[in-house]
């Protein structure tokens, strides 16, 4: 008997370790062979921890399985007959079949651990022709792809590529930026843990590319499992040839700072400095780690890049809309029934991922808003529920993408307490370095709490906004040149709430 039990942790945190050593135990005490195979998730997170049986027609899975259920469920899957827990065959599940699972093919269904495991299921495809290519013409197929930093500014990888290949140094680096911080995110995590080899497959093809003699997986401290993943992979893929020879990777652990995820910040880190934003220019391509030419691109992007150079650019820009191209894994959490992962072409509707793949809200009450792109993302009122999950569609409607997390809220969220919350996360992650983002964030804290006792509150609401345009206008990064967005946002489309205190 074959099962698979999930390791991620998000399967882990509600019992997934418990539960497959109730399977060995029951099958010992039995007497039956059991393989068990510990995997990541498939990222169906309502159904963890996510069971599934190897048969002949395909992996039959197990929803929401608890220790108590183990005994039952190995009879039922002795006897082949139905259990309450029975799902049916995990790839006919719509939550699956609606999905276009590139970056995700193997996560949930592979050995993480297992490099076998990896190349037996497609890994090292990319990088076998890869091999075969000149850094020239890996750089031209990425570019043909239309392939856009995953981790949110949507900047061509192509571009970036192109810039530190011709770059004339000796010494060059490739970094992964790793340090998933947004609220509601977490498919960086889910491709660390679920398939480590793919990542470091996309690292060496990009090494190759631009030339890069050394790389660097950034992660944040609040994954250990990930961070333990990884260098166990790190190790075996030095055995098997895939690192070595001219190419290194290591782990490195931020100490979670949120501004690292922005990546000069994160350059400064890596080089043993306080985490602080550099002014750029220079850009990292030109002058980044070390001052040397550097790429830093997101955990998805490089996890993209195996996928693209096994089918060739021109099949990965066939999916997608616009000059959004391919497949974004989009995280759905929040007020929502069926809250995941779920890897899309560009162009899927918010309400399509709301209501239809994600069920509505958990609470049954109607949906209110929805935040996409992290804590800086906008939050978008119900009207605007047919916008496309694309970049261009996104900023048009006054928010972005991001990193692809959407927070569903229904109607009994305030929204005055949730704009006040974004001035204090930027106040508190902060790293100080610009007067905007660093004492302004904090002066809206103040104002908005005024406004929220009913202290004249147009007054200050017009300092609010004066404020945004000052953080939009004047502070060194994303972080508070982006706090506005929610702030803003808030106001334009949920004003009521700001208002009804005074």
């Amino acid at each position: 008997m074959k099962v698979f039990v999930p390791a991620d942790a998000s399967a882990q945190s509600v019992g997934a370790d418990d539960v497959a050593e109730a399977f060995r135990t029951e099958a010992a005490t039995r007497g039956i062979h059991l393989d068990l195979v510990r995997t990541g998730s498939r990222g169906l997170l309502w159904l963890e921890p996510l069971v599934e049986l190897a048969s002949a027609g395909g992996r039959h899975g197990y929803g929401a399985v608890r220790v108590d259920d183990v005994p039952a469920l190995i009879d039922a899957m002795l006897a082949g007959r139905a259990h309450p827990s029975s799902l049916g065959l995990v790839d006919e599940l719509p939550a699956m079949k609606r999905q276009r699972r590139l970056t995700f093919a193997r996560i949930g269904v592979i050995d993480p651990s297992s490099f076998e495991d990896f190349t037996a299921n497609g890994g090292l495809r990319g990088w076998t022709r890869a091999q075969s290519m000149t850094p020239e013409a890996i750089v031209a197929e990425v570019t043909s792809s239309g392939l856009r930093g995953r981790g949110g500014a949507g900047f061509p990888a192509g571009i970036k590529w192109k810039t530190v290949a011709e770059a004339k140094a000796t010494r060059k680096y490739v970094v992964c930026n790793a340090d998933e911080g947004d609220s509601g995110t977490f498919a960086d995590r889910m491709v660390m843990e679920g398939d480590p080899f793919m990542l470091l497959e996309g690292l060496r093809i990009t090494a190759r590319a631009v030339g890069a003699s050394h790389g660097f997986i950034y992660v944040r401290s609040e994954y250990p499992r990930a961070i333990e993943v990884l260098r166990r992979a790190i190790v075996t893929a030095r055995t098997s040839g895939l690192l070595g020879n001219g190419f290194d990777v290591e782990v490195r652990v931020g100490a979670g700072a949120y501004v690292c995820g922005e990546e000069t910040s994160l350059l400064e880190s890596l080089e043993g400095k306080r985490g602080e934003v550099r002014a750029k220019p220079p850009l990292p391509a030109h002058e980044g780690l070390f001052g040397k030419p550097t790429v830093v691109n997101n955990v998805l992007t490089l996890a993209a890049v195996p996928w693209i150079l096994e089918n060739g650019g021109d099949a990965y820009a066939a999916l997608g809309v616009g000059r959004s191209r391919g497949t974004m894994p989009v995280q759905l959490g929040g007020n929502v029934k069926f809250g995941g992962l779920y890897e899309l072409p560009f162009g899927v509707t918010l309400r399509e991922l709301i209501v239809e793949l994600g069920g509505g809200t958990a609470s049954g009450r109607p949906i209110r808003a929805v935040q996409v792109g992290g804590p800086l993302g906008a939050y978008f009122p119900a009207k605007l529920l047919d916008t496309p999950l694309d970049y261009e569609a996104m900023a048009k409607a006054g928010g972005l993408l991001g990193h692809a997390g959407v927070v569903v809220f229904d109607d009994t969220v305030d929204l005055a307490k949730q704009a006040r919350f974004a001035f204090e996360f930027c106040a508190l992650e902060s790293c100080g370095k610009c007067t905007p983002c660093r004492i302004g964030s904090t002066r809206g804290v103040e104002v908005l709490d005024q406004v929220a006792r009913g202290i004249e509150p147009e007054k200050n609401l017009a300092l609010v906004k004066d404020l945004c345009t000052v953080l939009t206008d004047a502070s060194l990064c994303a972080l508070g040149g982006l706090t506005p967005m929610p702030v803003m946002s808030a106001l334009e489309h949920f004003h009521e709430d700001f208002t009804r205190r005074s």
